[in-house]
């Protein structure tokens, strides 16, 4: 079964686009880990960046978590946000069709 993450991003003042600066590489390396469904930011509304995630299994994400991208991409973001990076597991309930019952 595959898993949604997602990761709220909350940049310091100013540092919207700085915050997009250091995600955009690490998006291009992520898509090419094994499992990577997806992996897309999203601008909210009230300026955090939300990230939306899809893997092909838990032990796939686990092994993205602990890899050298994500290692870079903390380290890019240091100093950047105001709060920590707020990440959430999710599984999906299908519901409806089969193509947009679920992601």
């Amino acid at each position: 079964m595959s898993i949604i993450v997602t990761a709220v991003f909350t940049p310091i003042d100013g540092a919207f686009h700085k915050v997009v600066e250091a995600l955009s590489p690490a998006i291009t390396e992520v898509h090419q880990e094994p499992g990577c469904l997806l992996y897309a930011i999203h601008e909210a509304p009230n300026g955090q960046i939300v990230m939306i995630e899809k893997w092909q299994s838990a032990a796939l994400l686990d092994a993205h978590g602990e890899g050298e991208a994500v290692k870079r991409l903390n380290a890019s973001l240091e100093g950047l946000l105001s709060t920590p990076v707020e990440v959430t597991r999710l599984s999906a309930i299908p519901a409806g069709t089969t193509s947009q019952g679920e992601i």
